[in-house]
């Protein structure tokens, strides 16, 4: 049907064609050519305007009808003309003579073309093309086109209007402004180029209709080629197989593909100058830039593309080559190359909804336009998939900052330059305004100068303003969060039939895998593919924002292996629904998604050159934004569970092994809060590592180093350096199932759930998911036996004080970074892996190590420790113990150590010390002194596991937690290793008093409320009868005091003195009974030592003592909480056994032996004694174990003595025991415990224990020896003094320079009464002391850095003239640092002191509390007998034996302290041959009651007033005493205890020197002052001038006769406070002393018979004083001089019965003693100047010789 034309650029529907207008020319001939064949030749020209075909199905049924009609009568005439002429057989169809040949040209241009199909079910397509050229040749067909579209119509009109203009027409599918085609048939090649853009606008809809139009169309072209072509249409011609394939290239400009995937998510694809060749051979594309976007975000730049595919190459040849047997030996090879790959993700950007949609959108198009692969056999042909190599120059990863964040820190940065800039400014106008006042003077008007500081400050604002505005002028903005960086990448894949197929894979997959099993009813896979892969990269580079460290740097790194990539088939409750809107006609469209993920196998082997990994809390921030963006990277999976933590995740997704051989490895934990800091960090340095990664298991090997990096000359200090290390770390999952089976997870749809009840949620990984993880770490050295230099570990007090700081460092707790609503994160928090720990387990294992302990980097004072062999084992638990608050907080994380092993051998322990100045150019220094400190056989710990103590039976005995057992202990204590010892301690001390006097809590709780009363909380009314008890407690107290005070009263006349109860005192002392309860909880501690030996040598004697120990063993028990009175305290006893003891001492005055060559003890001298057989002639020598036996010595392990030249030793103290127990009580209680034991209710008749009586709960030190046998000579004697003065009670000078110091701080205080100055003055000090810490950090980085710089120019001399001044001035302030820090350190103390004495005033001033005991300590031995004896040791000089000894001190709450002393009896026998008395000092009645003591010590003191030591009471009690002495004996005991001294004119001087003495008493006394030895200007002084000089005026009565002691003139003028300090430490003041009567028999035998005493009863009298203030030395020449007063009344009476006894012997005897009476006259006065003194008798001259009680002039 034809009508009229339709509207210009306007198509109705329903028009088949529409033409504008049309216009042919052509011509047609016919030639003979040369080779006489005839060509027809056509040329035709023609244009065409305004075109437009509708195809539909009624046109084409219609245009069916009619071609059917056509190829019926064209049918018929082809048969008849057959007919007619038949063709002979012989005639080739294919030959030039058979055919024409035909010359064709054709040129047609086409203007204003529309293409329109309209379907039958819904819309139509329209392709527009604004100009066509077609340009048809003999050897070539080119045609040109402009403004081709492609419109998809989705809903149809009457007409359409056409739009040719693309910008113009509404949103196309398909847009192509200008391109052309050609095609040449003598190349047989199509070329296909772009000169503009391509844009396809893509979205579901339009592809579902273009899809539905295409199908149609093809059904109708099948439509016609039924009506149309003829039967025979179909069938090949000969020689078709033959013929050449087709060449293609395709060059675009640009083609921009955009897809919209969902309602608001786009994907774009740019892609520039885009080249494409096909050739027969090979196929390449090539492409300058390639960009994909996601909504509108350039995510993937991708420059330099270039792909092709390859046949045969050398790559390729080398590639194949891996395979161990490869099936095929050839395979296609897709070669791809990238010069660079960018990825930038934007910041907060979702990328996982994007590409999840697009994941859905894929696999929607697979299933539309699945096809059917061909079938042979029965099964699918799968064929071999491509080999591909892929390069990347350069690749990158980039997540994206915040654009505020980063803002706000260069804003920040910027902030801080300028405030230093302005301060600049600030002080140059400050100068120049001070030089304006010298110039002007008064004449300088305030404004003027008040408008330039606003001028300045004007100033200062606009240039920040400026600055801030030209912030990203020159330098861009930071913009990237995380940067990863990858340079010359090259990774390869291959695939070999072998391994191809779900079969083979399958296999190969249980050969990596081969701890999972397979389910029972097989794996579906929808995903498997196995691959041969090479990875190699030249640089491997992650960073952190713009941090200078890389947070990961890999060099040269090649990695080989297989790889498989599986995804189990889900079930159908494992795939989720995805929905895709088409529009209509057709419905929404379910996707189904499987929900199982891929899974990764893998088996790699890998070298890399240098692998470093950096990092430190202080990136934390940083990280957690990075996971935060990692998680918008991935779509969780739809199962409602909760997500997988990322160590569960690794095991559910990777599988195999990994196995890494580096060069090089470095990790550095930065150890500072600062993210740009580059100096301090702890480096982790391995060489030659060789890492194995296995399923749960981790091992490296290698030669591991720690270094400490720190900007200081402790910079590259090597701590740790363990050569051919083995570390194997392992992994124990503890899971609800099998850890291994990961198969085990079946994921599930929200919409496919099983109904659960209400207290119990669904979760697919409940039997995968890890509920906690046991870690253990197994480290063994030198495991392969090769040689290797020796462990060592070296450390430096600031390396230990640095690795403090960054252990706090790194133990912060992580601040949460952007959560909460403001950042639209309610996500609960991520657990980390260290709080996913159960139980971590620790086993190293050496075979020797050496560790070296330095107090300073110049090496003066250290500690070398070796070990032979060790293995260590350690264990520990955590627990999380949740938090009960409303605010949401993190679990407390609480380790138990388990259980702990240790054994270790042949361990030695040296002191070092050096005589070298410190300096800060010096290193390890070789002239080291090395002294033997310590040294054991073996030593072994073991800590108890509280689940094994669990375990044990009731009825057996719980073992101890800690037990530690040393063998063959040595110690030696000598000066060297004291001062080496003290000077590391007092480095160690001062180090950490500096800490805690510079903190914040130093002075926090000092200040002292006067309104105390009123503001302190009364205590409870007591629910229990306690207070009943207490009440009790005087009236019993008065009736057993009535009691004792009576007994007293009647044995007064047997002058004895009395305890309440001597039998079985061990165990009525208060430490032993605390320690033998029976409510212990925890035995904690076990000690045992087995041989264990201590050398002792003293300073100034030559020799040494040895004190050994067969067995020993120190106890630690924790006791039930109990209530003593109304407090809840916990009791934890110690309790020390020795037995065997032994003390050993050389005999020699010059031994020969030397601390070089140490001589120690054979084990058989130390052992428990045992009956063994004596074989040699050495054992039949000794004297077995007897006091006074000589034993043999060693100088080497165990061997024996005739191995070495060595000496003997004397046993000195036989074996004995030895018990020691400590008690302390805390309010240190376990909650949950506490709230269990409630207040006891105590009845009234109730016996109470010991500790409850009256003391309640007491610290309690006890120390017990029973039996003790001594024997030493004078040498000994005098080692043993010169160690216990020297060596074990030695104050060392500083120390004693600090007492005087802190005594003086103290005056100082007491005078200054302000609290509030004195704490202002310790501020003002703190903040001194500070700037030097802050001075000393800033010198030593200046002298790091020089150092750096030395190091690269070492002939510099002005940096060596820098460094030696920096150095210079780092001395000097390390030395003020020292002097502030101490100076500072007693102030504190001392005011604290006050404060808390303050605090006490108040407190007793305010409330009257009862007073308390606080602290006790007792010493106790039963028995000890000493055996004085001559140089040689065997003969005996005196023996002295003592029984029942008790020491007791009590100090009370009130700082009151009581001492008692009591001696049960005492014997001193004579040892000397022919010696009249046997017995030299003894109680007059031996068979005294047990019940008796014969001495009796008591002292009360209280708090020293003013620096002086306040004695209430003090009172002695002796019983009477026999003394039986002699001459000889007396010399042979002084020259015992002071060898070489002249008896008699050292008393002589003395009594003198007493005379001199200052004494105070109650009593005036007038002696005449003895002429000293000083310049007469020093005797003149006045006795005020003398005292105020000297300082000793302290110590007088103020109401009696005084007599001053004369000094030494002090050198330096002195100060009042160094003479309140010198009183108060001379001086004593004494409140009442009493001295009971004690009578006496004395009998003495001189050398003389006229000297000889016998048997005189002698009275000494009762001495009281009160209220005396004395030094010791006044206290004791007062006690001389009363005594000495009262006993010389007493001696005339005894001489006087002598006298009368010889008088009447004389009368009888008158006429025969006549003749001698001058001679018995000299004898009878000879006695009375012995008896009653020289002083006493007038006209005697002056004798020598002495007396008992006094000396003679």
């Amino acid at each position: 049907m034809l009508r009229e034309l339709p509207p210009t650029s306007t198509h109705v529907w329903g028009d088949a064609l529409v033409l504008q207008s049309l216009n042919l020319q052509g011509s047609y001939s016919q030639a003979q050519s040369f080779t006489g064949d005839f060509a027809n030749t056509l040329n035709m020209d023609g244009t065409v305007n305004e075109l437009q075909v509708e195809v539909s199905e009624a046109a084409v049924e219609c245009l069916s009808k009619v071609l059917s009609l056509i190829h019926g009568d064209w049918e018929q005439r082809v048969e008849e003309t057959l007919e007619i002429e038949p063709i002979s057989e012989g005639v080739d169809l294919d030959t030039p003579a058979a055919s024409e040949v035909h010359l064709c040209k054709i040129n047609v241009k086409l203007e204003d073309i529309a293409l329109f199909f309209l379907s039958s079910v819904t819309g139509a397509s329209v392709l527009q093309v604004k100009a066509l050229s077609i340009d048809k040749g003999t050897e070539s067909f080119i045609s040109e086109v402009e403004m081709l579209s492609l419109v998809v119509v989705k809903t149809l009109e009457e007409s359409m209007k056409l739009r040719y203009n693309i910008s113009h027409s509404a949103d196309p599918f398909l847009t192509m402004s200008r391109f052309s085609t050609a095609f040449f048939v003598q190349g047989w090649s199509f070329e296909v180029s772009s000169f503009d853009g391509i844009s396809v606008h893509w979205d579901p809809a339009s592809h579902m209709h273009l899809y539905q139009h295409t199908q149609e169309a093809l059904f109708l072209l099948e439509t016609l080629q039924k009506a149309v072509l003829l039967p025979n249409m179909g069938r090949q011609t000969p020689g078709g197989e033959g013929r050449r394939s087709l060449d293609l290239e395709l060059e675009l400009k640009s083609v921009m593909f955009r897809a919209r995937v969902g309602t608001k998510k786009i994907v774009q694809l740019q892609v520039d100058n885009l080249v494409y060749s096909l050739h027969a051979d090979h196929r390449l594309i090539q492409s300058s830039q390639l960009v994909l976007s996601f909504d509108k975000h350039d995510i993937f730049f991708m420059k330099g593309v270039e792909g092709k595919v390859e046949r045969a190459s050398s790559a390729l040849q080398s590639q194949r080559g891996w395979w161990e047997s490869p099936h095929s030996a050839k395979n296609e090879l897709w070669v791809v190359r990238f010069f660079s790959i960018g990825v930038e993700f934007p910041f907060c950007y979702d990328f996982s909804q994007t590409f999840d949609r697009c994941v859905t959108v894929q696999k929607w198009l697979k299933a539309l336009h699945r096809r059917t692969e061909p079938q042979k056999g029965g099964e699918t042909v799968e064929s071999l998939p491509p080999d591909l190599l892929l390069r990347v120059t350069h690749f990158s990863f980039v997540f994206l900052d915040n654009i505020f964040e980063v803002k706000l820190r260069d804003d920040y940065e910027l902030m801080k330059d300028e405030s230093k800039e302005s301060a600049k400014r600030l002080q140059l106008l400050d100068a120049r305004v001070t030089a304006l006042r010298k110039q002007h003077g008064e004449l300088l008007p305030a404004r003027k100068i008040e408008e330039l500081y606003a001028a300045l400050e004007q100033t200062n604002i606009n240039m920040y303003v400026q600055r801030s505005q030209r912030l990203y002028a020159n330098t861009p903005m930071r913009k990237a969060l995380l940067t990863w960086v990858v340079t010359d990448l090259e990774v390869m894949a291959s695939v070999d039939p072998s391994v191809h197929g779900v079969e083979n894979v399958m296999k190969q997959m249980q050969k990596m895998d081969p701890f999972s099993f397979l389910p029972d009813d097989g794996l579906q896979l929808t995903i498997q593919w196995f691959r041969n892969v090479k990875f190699a990269a030249k640089a491997f580079l992650v960073r952190i924002r713009d941090y200078p460290r890389y947070l990961f740097e890999i060099r040269d790194w090649k990695l080989s292996g297989k790889l498989i990539g599986a995804e189990p088939d889900g079930s159908p409750r494992a795939r989720r629904k995805v929905k895709i809107s088409l529009g209509k006609p057709w419905r929404d469209i379910l996707i189904e998604r499987n929900m199982p993920p891929l899974k990764w196998y893998h088996e790699f082997e890998s070298q890399i050159s240098l692998f470093t990994i950096v990092w430190g809390p202080c990136w934390d921030p940083a990280w957690t934004l990075i996971g935060q963006a990692v998680d918008l990277l991935t779509k969780p999976s739809g199962d409602p569970s909760p997500p997988l933590n990322w160590w569960d995740k690794s095991r559910l997704l990777f599988h195999g092994s990994w196995t890494m051989d580096i060069e090089q490895a470095n990790l550095h934990q930065l150890a500072t809060e600062d993210p740009y800091n580059t100096t301090e960090n702890m480096h982790w340095e391995w060489n030659k590592l060789q890492f194995i990664w296995t399923n749960c298991q981790f091992v490296f090997k290698g030669d591991l180093d720690v270094n400490v990096r720190t900007a200081s000359k402790y910079d590259d200090c090597c701590f740790l350096h363990l050569p051919d290390l083995c570390i194997i770390i392992g992994l124990q999952w503890i899971c609800g199932g099998n850890p291994y089976d990961h198969h085990i997870v079946t994921l599930c749809s929200p919409d496919n759930l099983e109904t659960l009840p209400d207290t119990e949620k669904h979760d697919s990984y409940k039997l995968f998911r890890s509920e906690n993880v046991n870690l253990s770490i197994t480290m063994d050295l030198n495991r392969s036996g090769r040689e290797t230099p020796e462990p060592r570990i070296l450390l430096y007090s600031s390396t230990l004080r640095w690795m403090q700081n960054f252990w706090a460092t790194w133990t912060t707790v992580s601040r949460p970074i952007c959560r909460g609503k403001l950042f639209q994160n309610l996500k609960p928090s991520k657990k980390k892996l260290s709080q996913h720990y159960k139980q971590v387990s620790f086993n190293p294992t050496f075979p020797h190590i050496q560790v070296h302990y330095w107090a300073s980097f110049a090496q003066q004072r250290g500690i070398e420790v070796q070990c032979s062999q060790g293995h260590m084992f350690t264990r520990g638990t955590q627990r999380s113990i949740p938090q009960g608050d409303t605010v949401l907080r993190r679990p407390i994380s609480e380790w138990n150590v388990t259980e702990m092993r240790s054994d270790l051998s042949l361990v030695t322990v040296y002191l070092m010390t050096s005589a070298l100045e410190e300096s800060a150019e010096q290193r390890l220094n070789s002239q080291v002194t090395k002294t033997h400190l310590l040294s054991l056989q073996s030593l072994s710990y073991q800590r108890q596991s509280d689940r094994v103590e669990e375990e044990v039976s009731v009825k057996e005995e719980r073992s101890h937690t800690h037990r530690l057992c040393l063998v063959d202990l040595r110690a030696s204590w000598t000066p060297t290793n004291r001062n080496v010892a003290f000077g590391l301690y007092d480095g160690y001390k001062k180090a950490a008093v500096l800490k805690r006097n510079l903190s914040t809590e130093a002075l926090k709780g000092l200040k002292v409320d006067t309104d105390l009363q009123t503001k302190k909380p009364k205590r409870p009314p007591l629910v229990t009868p306690v207070p009943k008890l207490e009440d009790g407690k005087p009236e019993r107290k008065s009736l057993e005091g009535a009691s004792m005070l009576q007994k007293l009263i009647e044995e007064t006349d047997r002058f004895v003195v009395f305890t309440e109860e001597d039998s079985g005192v061990c165990d009525q002392l208060y430490g032993s009974a605390a320690c033998q309860t029976d409510d212990v909880i925890n035995r904690n501690w076990l000690i045992e030592l087995v041989n264990s030996q201590v050398m002792l040598r003293g300073a100034e004697t030559v020799g040494c003592v040895f004190v050994s120990a067969s067995k020993a063993q120190l106890l630690q028990c924790l006791h039930h909480p109990a209530w003593y009175n109304d407090t809840l305290k916990q009791k934890t006893t110690w309790t020390c056994l020795l037995d065997g003891m032994q003390y050993f001492a050389t005999m020699e005055t010059n031994p020969a032996e030397k601390e070089e060559c140490q001589l120690w003890l054979e084990v058989k001298n130390i052992e428990e004694h045992r009956t063994r057989v004596l074989d040699s002639v050495a054992e039949l020598m000794e004297s077995g174990q007897a006091v006074g036996g000589m034993v043999s010595t060693t100088t080497d392990w165990n061997l024996p003595a005739q191995c070495h030249q060595t000496q003997q030793v004397q046993r000195i103290i036989s074996r004995c025991s030895c018990h020691m127990y400590y008690v302390s009580y805390s309010h240190d209680i376990e909650p949950e415990l506490a709230t269990q034991i409630k207040p006891p209710e105590i009845q009234e008749h109730q016996k109470e224990d010991l500790l409850k009586k009256q003391n309640g709960a007491v610290d309690t030190f006890t120390l017990i020896h029973h039996d003790l046998e001594i024997s030493t000579n004078p040498v000994q004697y005098a080692m043993i003094l010169d160690i216990v003065n020297n060596l074990l009670l030695l104050v060392e000078p500083k120390r004693k320079e600090h007492s005087e110091r802190k005594q003086g701080v103290r005056f100082q205080l007491e005078i200054s009464s302000n609290p509030e100055e004195q704490r202002n003055s310790i501020l003002h000090l703190q903040d001194a002391v500070r700037k030097h810490v802050t001075q000393i950090r800033q010198l030593e980085r200046q002298i790091y850095l020089i150092m750096k710089s030395l190091q690269d120019d070492l002939r510099s001399s002005v940096l060596m003239k820098q460094s030696q001044d920096l150095q210079a001035g780092l001395h000097q302030e390390k030395m003020d640092l020292q002097a502030k820090s101490e100076e500072l350190n007693i102030l504190i103390r001392c005011f604290k002191d006050f404060q808390l004495q303050r605090a006490n005033k108040l407190e007793l001033r305010k409330q009257q509390e009862d007073v308390s005991v606080v602290r006790r300590t007792e010493i106790y031995f039963a028995q000890a007998r000493w055996r004085l004896t001559e140089e040689d040791g065997q003969l005996g000089i005196a023996e002295l034996e003592l029984q029942r000894f008790l020491y007791s001190k009590v100090n009370k709450s009130d700082d009151t302290a009581e001492h008692l002393l009591e001696l049960g009896a005492f014997t001193m026998n004579n040892l000397l041959p022919n010696s009249l008395y046997k017995v030299v000092l003894r109680p007059q009645n031996p068979s005294q009651s047990a019940r008796q003591l014969a001495l009796r010590i008591f002292s009360k003191v209280r708090p020293p007033v003013g620096g002086i030591s306040v004695k209430e009471h003090f009172e002695v009690n002796v019983v009477p005493l026999t003394i039986q002495l002699t001459i000889q004996f007396f010399r042979r005991m002084m020259g015992f205890f002071f060898p070489g001294r002249n008896v008699e004119e050292d008393e002589t001087g003395a009594d003198e020197e007493d005379k001199s003495k200052l004494v105070t008493t109650g009593i005036p006394v007038n002696v005449k002052s003895r002429q000293l030895m000083v310049p007469d200007e020093s005797v003149t002084l006045s006795s005020a001038t003398l005292s105020s000089a000297k300082g000793v005026s302290g110590g007088l009565n103020r109401g009696s006769g005084v007599r001053r002691s004369f000094r030494k003139l002090p050198e330096h003028p002195v100060d009042d406070i160094d003479k309140m300090k010198e009183r108060a430490a001379m001086n004593n003041s004494f409140i009442y002393v009493k001295i009971p009567q004690v009578p006496l028999c004395v009998s003495y035998k001189g050398e003389k018979n006229i000297e000889d005493w016998k048997d005189f009863n002698l009275v000494l009298p009762c001495l009281e004083y009160h209220n005396n203030t004395w030094t010791w030395l006044d206290f004791a020449m007062a006690v001389k001089r009363d005594s000495r007063k009262a006993l010389l009344a007493q001696v005339i009476k005894e001489k006087l019965r002598l006298k009368t006894s010889s008088g009447l012997e004389a009368r009888s005897k008158n006429t025969e003693l006549k003749t001698d009476g001058p001679l018995q006259q000299q004898e009878e006065d000879e006695k009375a100047r012995m008896l009653i003194g020289s002083k006493l008798i007038s006209g005697d001259k002056a004798s020598s010789k002495k007396s008992l009680f006094g000396k003679r002039k």
